[in-house]
């Protein structure tokens, strides 16, 4: 058994001072990442701090976005008539999570901050241009999602930063899509892709966003697959270009799941799926 102290906060100011006065204390809220850890002795805290009594679980829209707490549960962002109404991308996304236990325990901040490089939850938070509300000893800020996760368990999150809500810009009036694939059901993904498209009235693409999960220590967002399609008609063809200069841009790294060959060729095939749904979404709204 591993000794440490534990301390349940009741402010977002308390939480933070014992961060800063407590060397390797770690946050505690929905558990899937830091159990799992401590278990297999991979992570050994002198100090837990448990912020599940904190107040930040709200979902509210206002003026354009959705400002989902850190402590918002991924089953939520799954279930909620609202996440799927303005923000579907997430609801498609985290479907994908763990299992239901996970999915029920779990949260956004709790996975956002995780940053592992196959969790679907960044790559959703990237391809959305999210922002990050984070509060700290020197104060708030805010970080913007391509700017938040730096490597392989690493974010932009200081030591004594918590992570207390996301502010997600509402998607109506674009077509949004997330696929991947992983070896079963419920294990991360091999590759991941998420995709964002907004259509003109003439039927071409007024914007795109495309962001890969698993092929790096991070999202990777494809400025190629973008350019490709930005200012044209969505065709078949052009959409499968579009993927293939993602691909051609990827490097990807071969590890004992799969080769680098193996995960660019997935890359391709998920991104023109992903685009194909986006797409035929974004022309459905447009007609609406």
């Amino acid at each position: 058994m591993i000794p440490f102290e534990y301390h349940a906060p009741a402010t977002v100011g308390d939480a933070v001072a014992m961060l800063a006065a407590r060397d390797g204390a770690k946050l505690l809220a929905g558990g899937q990442s830091l159990v799992p850890a401590l278990t297999y002795r991979l992570a050994r805290p002198g100090v837990l701090v448990d912020i599940n009594a904190l107040p930040l679980a709200d979902v509210v829209r206002t003026n354009g976005h959705v400002r989902l707490g850190a402590l918002v549960r991924h089953h939520v962002l799954e279930e909620s008539p609202d996440v799927r109404r303005w923000c579907p991308l997430l609801a498609e996304a985290v479907a994908y999570v763990g299992n239901a236990r996970v999915r029920t325990l779990g949260t956004l901040g709790g996975s956002l901050a995780h940053a592992d490089p196959a969790a679907e939850l960044p790559v959703a938070m990237v391809a959305l241009d999210a922002r990050f509300a984070a509060v700290g000893a020197a104060g708030s800020r805010e970080i913007p999602a391509g700017e938040f996760f730096r490597a392989p368990l690493t974010t932009a999150l200081a030591a004594d930063e918590i992570l207390t809500a996301v502010d997600v810009p509402v998607t109506r009036g674009a077509g949004t899509a997330f696929v991947e694939l992983a070896r079963r059901p419920g294990d991360f993904p091999l590759v991941s892709v998420a995709a964002v498209v907004a259509v003109d009235r003439a039927g071409r693409v007024a914007d795109a966003r495309v962001v890969f999960g698993g092929l790096a220590g991070a999202p990777q967002r494809s400025a190629p697959a973008e350019d490709a399609l930005r200012g044209h008609e969505p065709t078949p063809e052009r959409i499968a270009a579009a993927a293939h200069a993602a691909r051609r841009a990827l490097r990807p790294e071969t590890d004992v799941f799969a080769s680098g060959a193996y995960r660019a060729h997935l890359a391709e095939v998920l991104a023109r799926r992903a685009l194909r749904t986006a797409t035929n979404r974004a022309l459905t709204v447009e007609v609406r």
